[in-house]
């Protein structure tokens, strides 16, 4: 099978390149060689390849900026995405896309199953949400939608890196410790993404690692599991704080936490939990 992967340079596009399968022939394709706001650029890449499947892990993933740059955030979430949804109808190519927790508002206080109604409330989660509806009307049966949230990886800029940083130059941090949800290292979730494929499912579903945290959990867990691994040299106070305390431009889900129960049931996966993986990863960044 031959797979054109869009967004291979980010965390979950490294991810998926060390753990493709044999089996599989990818080509990825990123920028500056597919420019998302140009759709001739994303057909040009398609019609060279001609693949099988298309995995769609491109996104505008800055959150707060989104707020700022709307059109881009939308640009780049929903219209390439409707574009690429386009060009697999028409070449008969299956497509796997990747969205966000953030197609929820929070509000539902119990784990969201992937066919609860999103109601986004940021640019950026509405901006998703447009391309999930794109994916969908468009592929129907012939496309695989996956949500997963709080995701990291050794490769790129994520939470748990800029944790790492400022835990050695800082005395003191404060962090949010009212926003619940899981963090999820991407590699799971590669995993998760070539066993779907495998599988020829399809239909919406949700992947993160197991457990749930808050922000301020989380980051004690990045202190203690860095503090064990060698990469910090010494523990410093951490402090919760309200997410009013820690204003941002873009309103964030206060309960973001994933059902992966369908997930789980058409695959077989069992994900680990959040701080086994956590400690993974941690050791990657030691090596």
């Amino acid at each position: 099978m031959k797979v054109l992967l869009f967004g291979s340079d980010g965390q979950l596009g490294w991810e998926l390149q060390r753990t493709c399968p044999d089996t599989i022939e990818m080509v990825t394709c990123d920028y500056p060689n597919v420019d998302f706001c140009s759709a001739h650029t994303i057909e040009k890449c398609i019609n060279a390849t001609l693949p099988d499947c298309i995995i769609n892990a491109a996104a505008y993933t800055a959150v707060d900026k989104a707020e700022q740059e709307t059109d881009l955030a939308y640009r780049i979430n929903h219209d390439a995405v409707l574009e690429i949804a386009e060009r697999c109808k028409k070449n008969n190519i299956f497509m796997v896309q990747i969205s966000t927790d953030f197609v929820f508002n929070g509000r539902n206080f119990k784990p969201y199953k992937p066919y609860d109604t999103p109601s986004p409330e940021s640019v950026y989660g509405k901006s998703k949400r447009e391309g999930e509806k794109a994916v969908l009307d468009i592929l129907n049966d012939k496309a695989l939608l996956i949500r997963t949230a709080w995701l990291y990886s050794s490769h790129g800029n994520n939470f748990v890196k800029t944790m790492i940083h400022l835990m050695k130059e800082r005395e003191t941090l404060t962090v949010i410790d009212e926003q619940i949800g899981t963090p999820t290292w991407a590699l799971g979730l590669a995993h998760a993404i070539w066993n779907s494929i495998e599988k020829k499912i399809t239909g919406i579903f949700h992947w993160t690692d197991a457990g749930v945290a808050s922000w301020y959990d989380f980051a004690m867990a990045i202190q203690e599991d860095g503090l064990a691994a060698g990469l910090l040299e010494k523990s410093i106070p951490i402090l919760p704080v309200t997410a009013k305390q820690f204003p941002t431009l873009a309103k964030r889900p206060y309960y973001s936490v994933l059902d992966k129960t369908s997930f789980l049931q058409a695959t077989g996966l069992k994900p680990l939990h959040w701080r086994v993986q956590l400690r993974s990863m941690l050791a990657e960044l030691v090596r």
